[in-house]
């Protein structure tokens, strides 16, 4: 499959995805690390890509989303950002909203 048409279908298939370095339980970078905390915090579900496994993702997404850094954060199709964008947004609550908790 075309690596585009499967950042499509990915982002597609999941209404809360991050791409990170590691995994949610073993995080490679301090902010991956930060992201999955947030989220988890938040008790949200959420799937994950690692992009440190998964070379051609790591390679063709920055151009697709027009964001350079990992973790990218994607919600309900969307990109949200990256870590700063996110702890941002948590702090101020926004993400609350974004994600359907402030009801």
């Amino acid at each position: 499959m075309d690596v585009i048409k499967k950042i499509k279908k990915q982002i597609k298939d999941n209404s809360i995805l991050i791409y990170m370095k590691g995994s949610p339980d073993f995080p490679s970078c301090g902010f991956s690390a930060k992201v999955v905390e947030i989220l988890s915090n938040l008790n949200i579900r959420f799937a994950y890509v690692d992009v440190l496994e998964n070379d051609d993702i790591r390679s063709s997404l920055p151009q697709y989303s027009n964001w350079p850094t990992f973790p990218q954060l994607w919600v309900h199709g969307e990109l949200i950002g990256g870590c700063d964008i996110v702890v941002d947004m948590f702090n101020n609550g926004e993400l609350k909203k974004v994600l359907g908790l402030d009801k």
